[in-house]
C-alpha cells in the first residue's frame, strides 16, 4: 500500500483535471472533495492557503507512517515522492 491521497478540487479547476488524469495513469487511488460541495473541506484548503480557497491542495499520508504532507498544486512526481516517504 502506497499511502492515502485526498485532491481538494472544484469541477472548473484545470490543474485539478490534469493532475488526476496523471494519478489514474499512474495507477495511484486517491479521494476527490470537491470543496464547493463540502464547506468543512473549504474551510481546511483556506486554512492550508493562507484563506485563499486554492486547487488542487492535496493531503499525503505516507504508509510508511510519515508526516502527513499538504501540497497546493503538487506535480505528480512530489505526489509521488510524498508517498514513499
Amino acid at each position: 500500500m502506497l499511502g492515502t491521497v485526498t485532491m481538494y478540487s472544484t469541477t472548473w479547476c484545470g490543474y485539478c483535471q490534469r493532475l488526476k488524469k496523471q494519478l489514474e495513469r499512474e495507477g495511484i487511488a486517491y479521494t476527490e472533495i470537491n470543496i464547493e460541495q463540502d464547506p468543512e473541506s473549504a474551510a481546511f484548503v483556506e486554512k492550508a492557503n493562507g484563506g485563499n480557497q486554492t486547487v488542487p491542495t492535496v493531503q499525503v499520508v505516507p504508509s510508511s507512517g510519515g508526516a502527513e504532507v499538504v501540497m497546493t498544486n503538487p506535480s505528480l512526481a512530489q505526489v509521488k515522492q510524498a508517498l514513499t516517504a
